[in-house]
């Protein structure tokens, strides 16, 4: 049984993209301050932090817990103007701060019918590729907090949001020795709020063996007071099947929750 191009199409975005643990795209949402003037704030801890960062209780239908290894692994970029970018990419605020906690939650598998063949053997090409396809379709966000001293949280908000006008027409990036080209960065609609947000999803090229297509990540960060919040989303069956998706709202909601 010949599975050539549903095995190379899943081939391609997962070592190309999702083990890239890539991430993009970016909204200005605007830049308003806090009632506490920047410079006097003072960053939170990283105990601090970890008590404000989602849980399991408050996202029914996800699984919470650490960032694995291979999603935590970081992207790097020679063009000094898209770091942020690769830094949001990598589960990392925009610029470097003080302190920060991290979490992974993940959208529990949908329920398929029980009526499927009992192995992959028995499937076709298209049938093989479909049920790939639908098992590795749900959302995995990287959510991270990160708390800054003074004006540094909006600094980094200013810089990432420079970062997507600057590379809005590409970019290269690096993660343990694989390499993506990213073709476009584009603005999105953030789903939070707070004082200010920036949201944004970035396109990776495609194997040309596979038609030269676009696979999708989405990333967003909101900023309230000294703490930002960093979400990174990738899906890697809509990828598969060219479906739109966006950074998971349900996430979103639940840490700026805990974060107002």
């Amino acid at each position: 049984m010949k599975r050539s191009s549903g095995v190379r199409l899943c081939a391609t975005v997962a070592v190309s993209v999702l083990s890239f643990a890539l991430v993009t795209g970016c909204s200005d949402g605007g830049s308003g301050n806090s009632p506490e003037e920047g410079s006097a704030r003072k960053a939170l801890s990283t105990a601090e932090l970890r008590k404000l960062i989602v849980t399991k209780a408050e996202l029914p239908g996800y699984e919470v817990g650490p960032v694995t290894e291979a999603r935590a692994k970081r992207i790097t970029t020679d063009d000094a103007d898209c770091v942020p970018l690769t830094r949001v990419m990598s589960g990392l605020p925009p610029t470097d701060a003080p302190a920060s906690t991290d979490r992974m939650a993940t959208e529990n598998a949908r329920k398929q019918p029980s009526a499927s063949p009992t192995s992959l053997e028995d499937l076709d090409e298209g049938e093989f590729e479909e049920a790939m396809r639908k098992s590795l379709d749900r959302d995995v966000t990287t959510v991270t907090l990160a708390s800054y001293e003074g004006d540094g949280a909006e600094q980094a908000m200013k810089s990432l949001s420079a970062a997507v006008k600057a590379c809005a027409g590409g970019f290269t990036g690096r993660q343990a020795g694989a390499e993506v080209r990213f073709t476009k960065v584009a603005e999105e609609k953030p789903a939070g709020g707070g004082d200010a947000s920036v949201a944004f999803a970035a396109t990776a090229k495609e194997d040309q063996s596979d038609g030269g297509g676009a696979a999708p990540v989405h990333a967003e960060v909101d900023r309230h007071g000294s703490t930002v919040s960093v979400y990174f989303t990738t899906n890697l069956g809509a990828m598969m099947a060219r479906k739109a998706y966006t950074v998971t709202p349900a996430v979103v909601r639940a840490q700026e929750s805990r974060l107002k």
